[in-house]
């Protein structure tokens, strides 16, 4: 085929020469169509012809203007092209609407949940608001002594965790100026060659990537999608191991990873999500193409009874101790496996195996009843069963309520959900056996206790748990219990420069002088949208990283934008 240009000899004013255009080139649009088809779902056949019409007519210094004939003049063509077929049958998912999701609003009709909404958003402006007083552009805000933290995951660096974190919770309250006020800063001061030493691979990617992504895929700026790339790229030299699996911690200045002789599952395991969809949307495979070597590696080590120890070494690819968690340590590799499988449309049959596995393997050797009823997630340890559950493993409830949704076969439906609830039910339990109300860092069973167990760090596990399972039954009870949580947040965290975590959960405002990021990111977003409609953040168009950050699934979701679903259409076209 010869490029446009080389067609374009006589009268640029007649829309006979489009026409001519077009049948000529009906053959090399359709191969366009068909990659661009495979590199997104994000547009309709009609929507991608109709743009390239109108590209088309630019070149010829026409009106531009799509016209329903000319476009179907088009369609008729590639429609009569024997391979049209086959290509399209092969997508899984197809997008019926071209309208977009509710990314803000789904206000509930019933003025009591419409009233609990607005004490959570009101909670944020307040949380925000101490932050950006006291300590703007740190990391993260002492909210007692109202300075900046210095003693964060990140380090004393002003790195603005903190914003990022929280810039789509902004969005999806409605919070206008805070969120422009935010963009601003990340476009002219996020920089994080300023952290000094090294920096967690995984808490990285989770707050900064996840956030980023999650603004671009909300907004379509390109600044956050420049940032993300620009922070993964500072990631990636903690990879370059023998086994592909990461070494935890990285120099953002100078490149160098501390190397040890281990690595942590929930760390190398909760990067796919992220890596993945920047792949999508920026066109370059080497994102998605490093944590597929992670997944394919651990898809073939043996693993006893389908679990996967907590350790693992990157240099030489062998376990470590025999530890099992789905609480710290292991926790969301488990959630990623099954996100992953939901964000690609349910294309990622690999992870969905895997996740298959790990969940039977969980029920058969971690899941146990307490002599008093309650279901919980017991850690395997050595040989032998550790009867405690961290808060960080509440978000199972969740997780399972997930993939009993997903499920077609009622018999493993009902059993992840009885999972899921039971689960969920001893997390607000915890809660509700305490002084303050609000739920311990650890639940032990054997009748021991330690110090740190007693601590509550602002988490979001359990009303994450609540939310999902709220949007899955319908079930009031999850509402109830999410009010609850306001309102013990409300007496025994809120201070003057925002909320601080408690150091004991069985002594009224024990402070612990900590506003963590993720409060903002996930424990206020849950109970957001908690009390709001179904439409905003729709689970069908949604899935939540680890972090609380929502990520957009491929295929169903028409905010996926996908690297250049038009522009790189028009590169081909040239090309062909």
């Amino acid at each position: 085929l010869n490029p446009p240009h080389v067609l374009m000899n006589t009268s640029r004013s007649s829309s006979l020469q489009l026409r001519s255009v077009l049948s000529v080139m009906t053959f090399g649009f359709f191969l366009v169509i068909c990659i661009s088809s495979a590199l997104s779902n994000d547009y309709s056949l009609q929507h991608v012809v109709q743009l390239e019409v109108q590209h088309l007519r630019q070149e010829l210094h026409l009106p531009v203007r799509v016209d329903d004939e000319e476009t179907e003049t088009l369609l008729g063509d590639i429609n009569k092209t024997s391979v049209s077929s086959s290509i399209f049958a092969n997508k899984t998912v197809a997008v019926n609407s071209t309208s977009e999701p509710t990314i803000q609003g789904g206000e509930a009709t019933d003025p009591q949940t419409r009233a609990q909404r607005n004490v959570v958003r009101k909670m944020m402006k307040h949380a925000w608001d101490g932050y950006a007083a006291h300590a703007w552009g740190k990391n993260e805000v002492r909210p007692v002594s109202k300075s900046g933290n210095s003693g964060t995951v990140f380090g004393s660096s002003d790195c603005g965790a903190t914003i990022v974190d929280s810039m789509d919770t902004l969005y999806i309250m409605g919070l206008e100026k805070e969120f422009a006020r935010g963009r601003e800063w990340i476009s002219t001061s996020l920089n994080l060659t300023k952290m000094s030493g090294h920096i967690s691979v995984f808490e990285t990617n989770i707050r900064y990537v996840g956030g980023l992504l999650t603004a671009f895929a909300f907004t379509g700026d390109e600044m956050f999608k420049t940032k993300a790339v620009e922070i993964v790229e500072k990631l990636l030299p903690a990879f370059a191991t023998p086994t592909g699996i990461p070494h935890g911690r990285v120099n953002m200045q100078t490149g160098l990873v501390m190397k040890e002789a281990r690595s942590i599952l929930s760390e190398f395991g909760t990067l796919h999500m992220e890596f993945s969809y920047l792949s999508d949307i920026t066109g370059n495979i080497i994102y998605k193409d490093t944590v597929e070597t992670i997944r394919n590696f651990l898809d073939k080590k043996v693993k006893h009874n389908n679990l996967y120890p907590n350790f693992l070494n990157p240099t030489t690819g062998q376990w470590g101790e025999n530890h099992c968690s789905v609480g710290a340590l292991g926790d969301s590799f488990y959630e990623y496996l099954i996100k992953e499988w939901l964000r690609t449309g349910k294309t990622d049959e690999q992870a969905k195996k895997m996740f298959d596995e790990a969940a039977s393997g969980i029920e058969q050797m971690l899941l146990q009843n307490s002599s008093q009823g309650q279901t919980y997630l017991a850690e395997w340890k050595g040989s032998q069963l550790e009867h405690k559950m961290d808060h960080l493993a509440c978000f199972a409830g969740g997780m399972f309520g997930l993939a009993a949704a997903s499920v077609l076969e009622d018999t493993n439906r009902t059993k992840l959900m009885k999972m899921a609830e039971g689960i969920t039910e001893t997390c607000h339990r915890s809660y509700e056996n305490t002084v303050t109300k609000l739920g311990p860092e650890v639940m032990r069973f054997d009748g021991t206790s330690r110090t740190f167990d007693r601590s509550y760090l602002l988490r979001p596990e359990t009303v994450e748990s609540y939310f999902v399972l709220w949007r899955l039954t319908k079930n009031p009870k999850y509402r109830e219990w999410g009010w609850e949580v306001v309102q013990a947040l409300e007496k025994n965290c809120k201070v003057e420069g925002g909320y601080s975590g408690v150091v004991n959960v069985n002594y009224e405002r024990s402070s612990d002088d900590v506003q963590q990021s993720f409060f903002l990111a996930e424990t206020l977003k849950y109970l957001y949208l908690l009390f709001s409609e179904d439409d905003l953040l729709d689970l069908d168009q949604w899935v939540f990283n680890t972090e609380a950050h929502p990520l957009p699934i491929k295929g169903v979701n028409t905010f996926y934008r996908a690297y250049n679903a038009l522009e790189s259409s028009k590169v081909l076209h040239y090309e062909l």
